[in-house]
């Protein structure tokens, strides 16, 4: 057997004997972490070049790791079935070997609820329907997407195997067996030799993106477009296709692709600084991002047509095992209407419905300016014209388009916008650059492909790299000051206007990736109020990430003290610098100073907690600090007293999370329980346990509900304490 680390928490088994290599582990772009080590190769027979690559896939445990999702198997499912060519007909990768997954029956059947519902998205026209479409209309989609199912829609234990790790060793296949050791870890055995392979990542360790993208500073315009990916799933040298829209001063992306949150570091930009995301479709390569997105301290607004919402959150569900409606927990929901403009505090954006496997929506954005509109087209995914036309039939009870769809779709394509960005994938799902060599937008952005631009693509189009931008319409204001204004205002709503205004009229500053803000055991002169980028608090060796919005130095530099931790730029970011003395005299000026330092212990422990530490904003650590209510509980007492929906957050003592029979955690100082009352309304699997005298906070549900990151950290403390249970 030979076992490779591929990356963080992801490991290569091969054992030729048996015909298996096993991917231990599989996140977003995993696919494209094989391709750099040389695991997926391409190789020639009969005449067929296809690629190598695993023929079965180890599933984590849970399915989020640290914040990230863990098992995202479609993609390298994808490559199995059409690269490696398993599923292909008379293909020389078909040897009648299907894909395997092998892990724990949760996450198995996860797994495969997730592929089917990637693969196909709605399955029926009842389920269309419910979106809001006409039967009609209803029934030319379903026979749209049996064209592209080629007439079946198969269920995922067709195409796949399955072999379900329980509490007994269980045979993968000739001879090979596997059996589970301990939570998350796994030993192999092939004749009398064994490997162990341990999927869990350490504390604060995230799986690495495929490439390295650099650091960029985007122009806030007030309409403009930001390049942030222009390869596909497969390519392995840039993020997947994917725009981010200025307006405003406000930050839109359309579509979240794999490891975004890579991309927005890279371009200075916090997540909490998203105020939408407009939604194409539900692969993969456009939909995986969305739980970065969860990691904030808001809901961020999803705009999408009803139709791709709903295929959205079955896919979430399915991955998640969660309620399809839970979604909206995370994100503020907003549908929009096909064919029409739909606006968006001023943006108007019109969704057009777009030929593919799933339900899809591609985007037209404009908005008024002199000469009048200024537009955006992004047009991801696609069908080529080809492909389209080659699905035309008069018999409606066949699978396919008519031709006043083909007809419809064709006019909608060639439509003219000053900026229009287009997926040239190919193949049978995706466009071709020459179905728009006579496009009369002035301006053609070739994208969704993992190959450079051959001749005639680039007399048609161009390229963009990562990080360019597009202006439509320039900016004349500066939206840094705006920013500050809205973040001060709503931190001291009871400030009359004159006071802000001194305190606003402070200058701002720009720090380069990796400048040292403020120093470890450096008394402050001045506090940094982060209007843009990603800023690092680091203490005590562990390291946090500021949201935009957020005070750096604020306490230390009011108390007139050395600073705890070191603030450090991790992006570029731009702060508006207040000095010390100024600030304490304003706070005191405005009765503020002895209600600040009062909350300061709470806010810098809600600070070192990893509950509450990351992208948490001044304002949501200023209002759980309020909230907080202080408890004592004795050595032997039981938690949950009663049933009320609160969390106990774990300042000084010990505990153990347990069932009626079994210790499942111990929880100290930064712990928590009671999270499965604050998701599920009535607590049914766990109590905690008093050990020694114990110290904490209890929150409510009010308070922490329209936190996402929080929610989403519960979720995942709540399934990996449910899976030690299991284990």
């Amino acid at each position: 057997m030979k076992k490779l680390e591929v990356t963080t928490g992801v490991y290569w088994l091969e054992i030729p004997e048996a015909q298996l290599a096993i991917l231990c582990g599989c996140p977003a772009d995993v696919v494209k972490h094989l391709m750099k080590r040389g695991l997926i190769l391409n190789r020639e027979e009969d005449g067929v070049v296809f690629e190598t690559g695993p023929n079965a896939i180890l599933l984590s445990d849970v399915s989020i790791d640290n914040s990230n999702f863990t098992n995202l198997a479609e993609f390298p499912v994808l490559q199995m079935f059409y690269r490696q060519g398993m599923i292909l007909p008379n293909h020389p990768g078909n040897t009648g070997i299907k894909p395997l997954l092998i892990g724990h029956r949760d996450q198995v059947a996860a797994q495969s609820e997730y592929i089917y519902r990637g693969n196909y998205g709605l399955v029926s026209e009842e389920e269309i329907v419910k979106t809001g479409i006409d039967e009609e209309t209803a029934h030319e989609m379903m026979r749209l997407k049996m064209r592209f199912a080629f007439d079946r829609i198969l269920p995922t234990e067709e195409l796949l195997d399955t072999r379900v790790v329980g509490s007994e060793t269980v045979e993968i296949r000739d001879g090979v067996t596997i059996r589970r050791s301990a939570f998350n870890e796994f030993e192999i055995a092939y004749n009398g030799e064994t490997v162990t392979v341990n999927l869990n990542l350490e504390p604060g360790e995230s799986y690495r993106p495929a490439f390295h993208l650099g650091a960029y500073r985007v122009e806030r315009e007030y309409f403009g477009v930001v390049h942030i990916g222009e390869g596909d799933g497969w390519d392995s040298e840039r993020p997947c296709m994917a725009s981010l829209i200025t307006f405003q001063g406000k930050i839109y992306l359309i579509d979240a692709g794999p490891n975004i949150q890579h991309s927005l570091t890279a371009l200075g930009i916090n997540v909490n600084d998203i105020e939408g995301v407009f939604h194409t479709h539900v692969h993969d390569d456009h939909f995986s991002g969305l739980t970065t997105l969860i990691r904030s301290d808001h809901r961020i607004k999803y705009f999408a047509t009803k139709l791709v919402r709903e295929s959205c959150m079955k896919k979430m569900a399915a991955l998640m095992s969660m309620d399809e409606n839970s979604l909206a927990a995370y994100f503020d929901i907003h549908d929009l209407k096909f064919d029409i403009w739909n606006n968006i505090d001023g943006l108007e954006v019109k969704p057009i419905f777009s030929p593919h496997p799933v339900e899809t929506n591609i985007y037209f954005f404009r908005t008024l300016w002199q000469g009048g509109y200024k537009t955006y087209a992004h047009f991801a995914d696609i069908v080529s014209r080809d492909v389209l036309e080659k699905m035309v039939t008069d018999d409606e009870t066949k699978s396919g388009v008519s031709r006043a769809f083909f007809t419809d779709i064709m006019e909608k394509y060639a439509q003219r916008a000053d900026l229009k960005k287009i997926d040239i994938g190919g193949g049978l799902i995706h466009g071709n650059a020459s179905d728009f060599a006579d496009d009369p937008s002035p301006r053609l952005i070739l994208s969704h492909t993992s190959r450079p631009l051959n001749v005639e693509e680039k007399e048609i189009g161009s390229n963009a790299n990562f990080g360019t931008q597009d202006t439509l319409i320039q900016a004349f204001q500066d939206y840094s000051f705006r920013s500050a204004h809205e973040y001060f205002t709503s931190y001291f709503p009871d400030v009359p206007a004159h006071e802000l205004s001194m305190v606003l009229n402070s200058p701002i500053e720009s720090f380069n990736v990796g400048a040292i803000v403020i120093r470890r055991g450096e008394v402050p002169q001045s506090i940094y109020l982060v209007l843009q980028g990603v800023m690092e608090y680091i203490e005590r060796g562990k390291q946090r990430i500021l949201s935009t919005g957020s005070f750096a130095g604020e306490l230390s530099g009011l108390k007139g003290e050395a600073s705890p931790g070191t603030f450090r730029a991790a992006s570029h970011v731009q702060a508006m610098v207040i000095p010390s003395e100024f600030f304490r005299t304003f706070t005191q000026r405005n009765e503020l100073y002895d209600k600040i330092l009062r909350l300061y212990d709470r806010r810098m422990f809600l600070l070192n907690t990893w509950l509450f530490g990351d992208m948490t904003s001044y304002p949501v650590h200023t209002r759980l600090a309020e909230t907080m209510d202080p408890v004592r509980y004795r050595t032997g007492q039981t938690l949950p007293m009663d049933n009320q929906r609160e969390l106990y957050l774990q300042e000084a003592g010990r505990m153990e999370i347990r069932t009626n029979s079994k210790c499942v955690e111990t929880v100290e100082s930064g712990g928590f329980f009671g999270e499965e009352s604050i998701l599920y309304h009535r607590p049914k699997h766990f109590h905690a346990r008093i050990l020694e005298d114990s110290e904490g906070y209890l929150l409510s549900h009010d308070v922490l509900k329209d936190i996402p990151i929080v929610r989403w950290k519960l979720f995942e403390t709540y399934q990996r304490r449910l899976k030690c249970l299991e284990n």
